[in-house]
């Protein structure tokens, strides 16, 4: 099966699909890298340099939505790694994906840091149409030089802040992930990035704040004291407070943040949403539309 149920008490969505593992982009902070190590890989170059991506994930998908056991909910693409990270441009199983999601007319979400989504708009649009396709785009910083040693191979500021547009010109709904708050290196830019989003057509924000699990919390701290010795211990201080303690939280409590350091990330949020997008609203999946095109029905 290349759909996955999600066993999660915190996520959203019912099910996800990753067409890759590994991501190009080498996000220093990514929790995705971890999950590397299942394939026999390492969470450091390796989930960066060693992709593995999945050909036949369109005519799998198909093949699910045929089965009679199919229930109709929105499918996280990606939930792990980004679908659109630069192998795409030349694969293009995301947007074979796409399609399939279009002609059989069932939800799907995407979440990326990358402006090769521009490139399925023709796809997008139709889906949205129909209430078939909800578009966030990862926001960490709008300065560049931050940008690029933080996640390397995403997309520049200007690109994404030009997808917004390009997407919502297009009747796509976007949502902004301003994601992952890291205190002391970009928690001050909430208002600015929430302002900015807003004016280009986003019509809601979201925010998490970073966890380190297993080698991850080496690899960051590694790269935080060589970018930032003079407030590395300060930060990973925070993030410890942010976590009850610890670098990390696992399960239930992965996303309960805790302490004067949260309290202040969630407050300058909370003003910023408020300010900025308290009138807009975001549309509802349509899960009626769901249909199988030739009528064929698969036992399991």
């Amino acid at each position: 099966k290349i759909v996955n149920k999600i066993k999660s008490d915190v996520a959203p969505f019912v099910y996800s699909m990753n067409p890759y593992q590994g991501c190009e982009h080498g996000c220093i902070y990514c929790y995705a890298r971890e999950s590397h190590q299942y394939w026999g890989y390492g969470a450091g170059l390796d989930f960066e340099r060693k992709i593995i991506y999945k050909p036949k994930a369109p005519e799998l998908l198909k093949k699910q939505f045929n089965s009679k056991n199919w229930i109709v909910s929105p499918i996280m693409l990606s939930g792990n790694t980004d679908c659109y990270q630069p192998i795409e441009r030349k694969l293009q199983i995301t947007r074979e994906i796409l399609k399939v999601c279009l002609k059989y007319k069932h939800p799907v979400s995407i979440i990326t840091k990358n402006a090769l989504i521009q490139r399925d708009i023709d796809i997008l649009s139709e889906l949205a149409k129909l209430n078939l396709v909800h578009v966030s785009l990862s926001i960490t910083s709008f300065d560049n030089k931050l940008r690029s040693i933080l996640e390397p191979r995403t997309a520049s500021v200007e690109k994404k802040l030009e997808t917004i547009e390009l997407l919502t010109a297009n009747h796509i709904p976007v949502n902004v992930m301003v994601a992952p708050i890291i205190p002391g290196i970009n928690s001050h830019e909430i208002p600015s990035i929430v302002k900015k989003v807003s004016e280009l057509g986003a019509l809601s924000v979201g925010y998490t704040t970073v966890r380190l699990n297993g080698e991850i919390a080496e690899i960051f701290e590694d790269w935080l004291r060589k970018n930032f010795p003079d407030r590395a211990e300060k930060v990973l201080n925070q993030i410890k407070e942010i976590n009850n303690g610890n670098l990390y939280s696992y399960g239930k409590n992965r996303l309960k943040t805790h302490g004067n350091t949260s309290f202040m990330i969630k407050n300058m949020f909370k003003v910023a949403i408020n300010k900025h997008l308290k009138n807009k609203t975001f549309p509802e999946f349509d899960l009626t539309a769901f249909t199988r095109p030739n009528h064929q029905l698969t036992l399991f």
